[in-house]
């Protein structure tokens, strides 16, 4: 049975229908006798259903927490808040940092949402959460925006930018001593108001790596291996970085910065070129296998919409550094405030330019048009890599390089390489992932769902308001039958995946005979239209009848469907359409089709034939109940498009957790999100940052502690999505 359930979320755009399923089978019930001896028995004695099966309670952790427990944890936070707070009155308040959060400001009243300085609004907010009488008697220099998100929830009496400020004591004292009655009393408030001692402010990768003139930063411990007086007559370690992603590109800006000597191999092309070759495929069909919507300089993510939003903590110092690194090489400053940070492939073309250009200058090879068709590996090591020029065809003439190490960062496409790893036996496993099809609607149709009469402030993203997006999750519970492969069915989740207002649809096939699509938009989000995939998860269970594929079996699942849509579409990268009212009606959309921003044509299907029914009947009751929470979702205007395969690897490639390093073949350190340990452009770029200091700690390059100054890495396992 099909069960979901709405819980409030971060702003009307971000529609959050979190689920739980309830499987209490009347079979798993204790006898009365059994209960009620488990009710008289002393703590913790665990409680023993009926046949004998021992019944712990399982920890329950993050938002799924008892609200017990809960009340505790916050009390406890509240303490700490406190006693790292100086005391009332004294004189360790006239200096450092309060973070002033929650600071909510009308959307009426707001300058708007590129604007990221102090406004008078803003000041009565900070007025008010400080008790200070009089707020435009507050100086704006003494206070910072750190973060800035657009809050349209319908609980809300009105739309408002919810803002997150760090206020300067000295600043504030020098300028308007009267504000220190009001600092004195300030108390610390848990998730509104804390007290740092210092700003807190990472900085980007090149500032902190930056010793070339420095000889030595006994801070980080990084010895400087760019000077001659150092280290001269020895000899660099070398080092090949497959892929220029975002997480092969900051293994190789960590790296070359710490003096080892980097090869980065591209299979595709620089951006300059890539983009001619995607205007080709997009204009007269001709797909180069190597240079398209996935290969090519900067990743699948380049030719999508840029998003900057990750699951492992917005304000790690990790993430923090990676977007600082965005801006020195180009990126606009106010995704380091916007709560809902992205670039668009406008934006993104020349940072990766000149994040090319900063590599060339640290001595980093670049190889373009590149591919890598075999490792060279003797007693369990890699010694090694084949390489091929691209644009040739299979068998030419190929090249062996000798490396110490060779990172692997290839993204979630390279299907090659998997096989290839496949044949050295390196430890793989299959991984979860999603699969689906990908919705669009007239983006001026989501704003007036999100936003009702303040839609018209949009203005195809020049307006004051942001573009409306959504964010929708929803939960299919656990079914008595099997599907057609005989598969007992499980829980699966159901939700949207890349998100793209003011988007287009756009093809992402590497393969002629294979079909598969994706989202992308420009910085300004000014189309007129707004798409998003709408995928089901799926997992090794459901690879069964492809087991023969091994590992790669969720590679395979991949592409059975990409070739069914290719099929359906009639060939010539025609996408198969259906109208979301027939597809939940399971009829043929017979009439004309709406517009699509598909530009190489759309052909009327029956989508029910694409997936097995599980896929299928999940997306229906996901529609119907996203419809539900946003009336006229489900629209003659809507329209879904198939097939959205790519949304994550389908695999793992084992590694160990602190070096980086392959589990089963010394000297390969599979990253980023083609090894299965991302899932987004952030998550994979802090990846390879962190995988570049493991590695030069192994080569004697780094004999510092990054996570002292970067934090913790978060380990990436399993099933992850934006």
């Amino acid at each position: 049975m099909a069960m979901a359930f709405a819980t409030a979320s971060a702003s009307a755009s971000s529609l959050s229908l979190t689920a739980f399923s309830l499987p209490l089978l009347q079979s798993l019930r204790p006898s009365p006798s059994h209960a009620l001896h488990g009710a008289t028995s002393s703590f913790p004695r665990p409680r023993r259903c009926g046949w004998g099966a021992v019944v712990r309670c399982a920890k329950r952790t993050g938002k799924r927490r008892y609200p017990s427990e809960k009340k505790r944890l916050n009390r406890r936070q509240q303490e700490l808040l406190r006693q790292a707070a100086p005391e009332e009155g004294s004189k360790g308040r006239e200096s450092g940092y309060w973070r002033l959060s929650k600071l909510a400001v009308p959307a009426r009243d707001d300058p708007g949402k590129d604007f990221t300085s102090i406004s008078l609004p803003l000041l009565q907010a900070i007025a008010k959460a400080i008790k200070f009488p009089v707020p435009s008697m507050l100086p704006d220099e003494a206070f910072t925006v750190i973060r800035k998100s657009f809050d349209a929830r319908k609980v809300l009496k009105e739309p408002q930018f919810t803002y997150i400020v760090d206020m300067d004591v000295k600043k504030i004292l020098d300028i308007e001593p009267r504000a220190w009655d009001f600092i004195a009393r300030l108390e610390p408030k848990l998730g509104a108001v804390e007290y740092m001692p210092g700003e807190k402010s990472a900085a980007d990768l090149v500032s902190m790596l930056n010793v070339n003139n420095k000889g030595s930063n006994n801070v980080l411990g990084i010895r400087d291996t760019h000077s001659d007086m150092i280290y001269h007559q020895q000899k660099k370690p070398r080092v090949a970085v497959i892929g220029s992603g975002p997480s092969g590109l900051f293994a190789s800006l960590v790296l070359g910065e710490l003096g080892a000597e980097v090869t980065l191999l591209e299979r595709g092309q620089p951006v300059e070129q890539r983009g001619r070759d995607i205007g080709a495929l997009a204009v007269r069909r001709i797909l180069q296998s190597e240079s398209n919507f996935c290969f090519g300089e900067g990743g699948a993510g380049t030719w999508s919409d840029g998003k900057l939003m990750t699951r492992i903590g917005r304000n790690t110092d990790g993430v923090q550094a990676v977007m600082k690194t965005f801006v020195h090489f180009g990126a606009p400053p106010n995704i380091l405030v916007d709560g809902k940070p992205h670039l668009g492939t406008d934006k993104l073309v020349p940072l990766l330019r000149n994040f090319r250009h900063h590599l060339r200058e640290l001595g980093v090879t670049i190889r373009f048009n590149a591919r890598v068709d075999d490792l060279i590996v003797e007693d369990g090591q890699v010694k090694g890599i084949v390489v091929s020029d691209a644009e040739l065809r299979p068998g030419s003439a190929s090249q062996k390089l000798a490396f110490d190490a060779v990172v692997l960062a290839v993204g979630h496409s390279a299907r090659d390489t998997y096989s290839m790893l496949w044949q050295h036996n390196v430890d793989m496993s299959p991984k979860s992932f999603a699969v689906g099809l990908r919705i669009e609607h007239p983006q001026e149709l989501i704003n007036s769902i999100q936003y009702s009469e303040l839609a018209a402030e949009v203005q195809r993203g020049r307006g004051r308001i942001p573009v409306a997006d959504y964010k929708i999750a929803k939960s299919v519970g656990e079914r008595d039958t099997e599907n057609e492969l005989g598969i007992a069915e499980p829980s699966r989740s159901c939700y949207s995946f890349c998100m793209c207002p003011g988007g287009q649809v756009v093809p992402t096939s590497t393969n002629p005979s294979e079909l598969c699509i994706n989202g992308m938009s420009f910085s300004r989000r000014a189309s007129k239209w707004a798409n998003s995939a709408l995928v089901v998860t799926v997992s090794s269970q459901d690879f069964k009848p492809f087991q023969s594929h091994g590992p790669l079996a969720g590679v395979e699942f991949q592409r059975e469907f990409e070739r069914r849509a290719a099929m359906m579409g009639g060939g010539n990268f025609v996408v198969p359409a259906q109208c979301v009212t027939d597809f939940i009606s399971n009829r043929l959309s017979v009439t004309t089709l709406p517009p699509s921003s598909y530009r190489l044509g759309v052909r009327p299907s029956n989508l029910h034939e694409l997936f097995p029914p599980y896929i299928t009947e999940a997306l229906q009751q996901s529609i119907i109940m996203i419809d539900r929470e946003m009336p006229g979702f489900v629209s003659s205007k809507a329209l879904l498009h198939g097939v959205e395969t790519r949304t994550s690897s389908p695999l793992q490639i084992s590694r160990h957790g602190e070096t980086y390093e392959s589990t089963s073949l010394r000297g390969l350190y599979p990253i980023g999100e083609g090894a299965g340990y991302a899932g987004g452009i952030l998550s994979a770029a802090v990846d390879g940052m962190y995988c570049g200091f493991a590695l030069a700690k192994q080569l004697s390059l780094f004999h510092g502690d990054i996570e002292s100054f970067l934090g913790k890495a978060q380990k990436q396992t399993g099933f992850v999505k934006y």
